[in-house]
């Protein structure tokens, strides 16, 4: 509709993305809780627990799309505040990879809970918007994940257990999950999901994508301490 005013469709919709963006990155800075954590130090917090192993920094780098620079300082700050440990990498006798402490599990556990100022909100939906606006995103996240916009995330279209419409449409459960064994519908659809495993030839991409991030993390890290030595010297002089 060229008489319309504004922005077309497309970036009305980015628009209205960008706000609802605002609003949980907004409601995660008013949820600093006890250990006053920034949004970046709670999505770390958050990835560890959902995760079933520990992680290298350059997983983390590239798990939120961050760099290794930013990273690594909120990772010192999380072992500074007692939330996360380090743990020497089993294959890889000069790197490390990073877990939660019992106190990190503990403020993953407070931080999983919903807020319940953006809950009310998304419970105003109805159940008909709620599993179109669900479908919207998962499709919407997977085709910027095709285009390498945005890292793979932990859900069921990433997921070699997912098989979509699996049985009938008029079952209104027509996907199905090969890891619990049971058919859901849209409105079950997962964004991240604790038992996501991408099939084996994403996988290996997957890996070597974050082979590369913990090598700048290394690199980054070494930039770091030859630049504090460099300073440290000319202070001396």
């Amino acid at each position: 509709m060229p008489h319309v005013p504004g922005l077309p469709p497309e970036a009305q919709l980015l628009a209205g993305l960008a706000r609802l963006g605002q609003a949980v990155r907004m409601e995660a800075i008013r949820n600093a809780g006890p250990h006053n954590l920034s949004p970046l130090q709670a999505d770390i917090v958050s990835l560890l627990q959902g995760s079933r192993e520990p992680l290298r920094q350059g997983d983390i780098v590239t798990a939120l799309a961050s760099t290794a620079p930013t990273v690594s300082d909120a990772v010192r700050v999380l072992r500074r505040k007692e939330l996360l440990e380090a743990v020497r990498d089993p294959g890889d006798a000069r790197a490390v990879r990073l877990s939660l402490t019992p106190e990190g599990q503990a403020e993953a556990g407070r931080l999983a809970i919903t807020s319940e100022r953006l809950g009310s909100a998304v419970a105003t939906l109805s159940p008909e918007d709620f599993t179109a606006t669900l479908r919207g995103v998962v499709t919407l996240m997977r085709e910027l994940q095709d285009r390498r916009l945005i890292p793979v995330s932990q859900m069921c279209l990433t997921c070699r257990f997912f098989v979509r419409d699996a049985h009938p449409a008029a079952t209104g459960r027509p996907h199905h999950c090969n890891y619990v064994d049971a058919p859901f519908g849209d409105a079950e659809l997962r964004v991240t999901c604790p038992d996501h495993e991408l099939p084996a030839a994403a996988s290996a991409a997957s890996a070597a994508s974050a082979a590369s991030a913990a090598s700048a993390a290394s690199a980054a890290s070494a930039a770091s301490a030859a630049s504090a030595a460099s300073g440290a010297s000319a202070a001396d002089e």
